[in-house]
């Protein structure tokens, strides 16, 4: 077998062992993610396929060398830009109230014409229980949105459909 073909499969494993048991070594100390398992996985294989495929083509060991090599920095740069951009990406943060006026919620807990139930809103992968406040006996399972905001904790809401109640 070719030892570029060798050499990229065993970047393969790499790649593979690293999708699957995360960051086998500590090679942060050496310069971030540019020496994480998947940018050296990602180099190795690139330099074994890519080598092995110019001297598929014709080209002599040397240049077949310098293409693999070529390729591996690609890829390997790659990778380590593709995984610090997953570190670093951010998460929606959670909604606050004020961000939930308007938003359709449902009634969790029955909410009586003169006191408080608990209605959950979901959105954007969030869900959030508050206390809620009606003009009208709301029972469990209403569709609701938010009219206002009492507290950090509670709300005001109205029923979706109220032809239906």
């Amino acid at each position: 077998m070719d030892p570029f073909l060798i050499i990229g499969i065993c970047g393969v494993a790499v790649l593979l062992v690293s999708l699957v048991f995360g960051e086998l070594f500590d090679l942060e100390a050496l310069a971030g993610d540019w020496f994480s398992t998947a940018a050296l996985g990602g180099f190795v294989s690139a330099l074994g396929f890519g080598g092995a495929t110019a001297q598929a083509l014709g080209a002599p060991q040397l240049v077949a060398s310098l293409v693999g090599v070529g390729s591996g920095v690609l890829v390997g740069w790659f990778a380590a830009w593709l995984t610090r951009w997953v570190k670093n990406a951010g998460t929606d943060s959670t909604p606050t109230p004020q961000d939930m006026l308007g938003w359709d919620a449902t009634v969790v807990s029955d909410v009586p014409a003169d006191g408080y139930g608990a209605i959950t809103v979901r959105r954007g992968g969030h869900t959030v229980r508050l206390n809620a406040k009606a003009e009208r006996e709301l029972p469990a399972g209403t569709a609701v949105h938010v009219t206002g905001v009492l507290s950090p904790t509670a709300v005001t809401v109205a029923a979706t459909y109220p032809e239906l109640l």
